[in-house]
């Protein structure tokens, strides 16, 4: 069994060069390392030059493209999907061989761990993802839980599916960027596949700092989520999804309504309370740093209303054009 490493990128960055060289120390020997970038780099460092990576250049296209071509060049019969601003555990590929093996399964993932050495602003971001107010119950998403379950999404941070069930679903919806890895693994699963996720199939994924650049990432996701309830409603029109765009809207009725009664603002007010009374349980049970708990609850509150509009906005635009590199 052997596996092909795939990592979409623009360019070579400075993730690549510190991602490369960590993939290229697996504790595993029949792996490539297949990196897309837009142009031909003009020049490699040293990692980039060993015999097990490649270049394949792409032109200006999306990642779900740069994945497909990556795929159809592939020399392994696994692919594994990664981020250019993640990077594997040393033992990443040994534990897909033995899952995939054991558990008979030929789609499987994990969490995308927030690396040590992070920034307080890149550990707030995480950390969000990693409580339950924030993360929305998918929290095993970005740090391990106790086993091994059924899932229906994950993303391609940390992805790895049989080359054979990616060619029998015909690879990534390139009409969607971000979003196509929810429709890859629709697909996989309406083919009969299960997907299994693990929390022993680790990577470290790079966060976004709060709160700028955090907060476009969230606009994104919110965007083509909202975008997916209305189009492929089966894995994307959930509760959980829909709950920010609730307290958005719950605010502005309660907060315009007591401009007609005052009494809706102690309504108001008490269910805000409430609301950063959880969210401040939830993160405080998690960290005991006071500034990064601080800083996590209002990215908490930032992130649920910019995540709620965009959903919204997902949700009654009838076709999202994929954004390319």
């Amino acid at each position: 069994m052997g596996f092909s490493i795939i990592v979409p990128v623009k360019a070579i960055n400075d993730y690549i060069r510190e991602s490369v060289p960590i993939a290229l120390g697996l504790d595993y020997e029949a792996f490539e390392i297949i990196v897309v970038p837009n142009d031909p780099p003009p020049e490699l460092p040293g990692a980039l030059r060993h015999p097990k990576v490649r270049i394949i250049p792409s032109g200006r296209v999306s990642p779900a493209v740069k994945r497909d071509l990556a795929a159809g060049q592939a020399r392994y019969e696994n692919l594994a999907f990664i981020d250019d601003d993640a990077y594997p555990r040393r033992d990443w590929l040994r534990v897909a061989e033995r899952l995939m093996r054991e558990q008979g399964v030929a789609c499987l993932g994990g969490p995308g761990v927030t690396p040590p050495g992070s920034t307080l602003r890149e550990r707030a971001s995480g950390l969000f993802y990693e409580t339950w107010i924030g993360g929305g119950g998918k929290h095993y998403r970005y740090v391990p839980v106790q086993r091994a379950f059924p899932v229906d999404d994950l993303p391609t941070v940390n992805l790895i599916v049989s080359k054979r069930a990616f060619d029998a679903v015909g690879g990534f919806d390139n009409a969607f960027w971000p979003g196509e890895d929810t429709k890859f693994c629709l697909d996989l699963v309406k083919a009969g596949h299960t997907i299994l996720y693990s929390p022993e199939l680790v990577v470290w994924h790079h966060r976004r700092k709060v709160f700028r650049p955090h907060l476009k990432q969230i606009a994104n996701y919110g965007l083509h989520r909202g975008h997916f309830a209305r189009v492929h409603p089966r894995t994307s029109l959930r509760p959980t999804y829909l709950a920010p765009s609730a307290f958005l809207l719950g605010n502005l009725g309660l907060l315009g309504g007591a401009l007609i009664d005052a009494r809706l603002s102690y309504v108001w007010a008490a269910l805000i309370a409430l609301y950063f009374a959880l969210a401040l349980v939830d993160v405080f049970s998690r960290t005991r740093h006071p500034a990064l708990g601080l800083l996590t609850v209002a990215t908490i509150l930032l992130s649920h209303l910019t995540y709620g509009a965009m959903f919204l906005r997902g949700l009654l635009t009838p076709k999202l054009r994929s954004e390319l590199r």
